[in-house]
């Protein structure tokens, strides 16, 4: 009979064998998504925001309020405004991958930190794209009504 009615183990003690470590690369993809979609884009909008706002007066003195095609003032900043969408789908895209990026690196303890850092920033991503337009939008209207 064993000390303590406890079986005694057979063969030599062992040391427990140590995971492996995972690599962390679910979380590094989710912040660099993470910093596209909060970063890169308003980046961009904002280059676009401050075009429109300047060539937007030229549009004004041409277009008429009673026609129904009065969109046609954005005429001068086309190229702008399919720049700012660009800009806007693109932050979209990554933004959602980021997001469920982040969740799976949160979920498989893969670079936990960068993977909840992730969330936030892409969470962020769309209030920050919005101030940046708005606030660049209205710096290019401002500069584009001076003489």
């Amino acid at each position: 009979m064993p000390v303590g009615g406890y079986a005694a183990p057979a063969g030599a003690y062992a040391v427990p064998a140590t995971p492996q470590r995972q690599s962390g690369s679910l979380g590094i993809l989710a912040l660099i998504l993470a910093l596209v979609a909060a970063v890169v884009a308003p980046i961009i909008a904002g280059a676009a925001g401050f075009e429109i706002g300047a060539r937007i007066p030229a549009g004004l003195t041409d277009a008429d309020p009673n026609d129904p095609d009065f969109l046609a003032l954005l005429s001068p900043a086309r190229d702008q405004v399919l720049w700012a969408e660009i800009a806007f789908w693109a932050g979209t895209l990554a933004g959602i991958a980021a997001i469920v990026v982040g969740i799976l690196a949160i979920r498989k303890r893969q670079r936990r930190g960068l993977g909840i850092a992730a969330l936030v920033l892409a969470a962020l991503g769309p209030i920050l794209y919005t101030v940046v337009l708005t606030v660049t939008f209205g710096a290019g209207t401002a500069a584009g009504f001076l003489p």
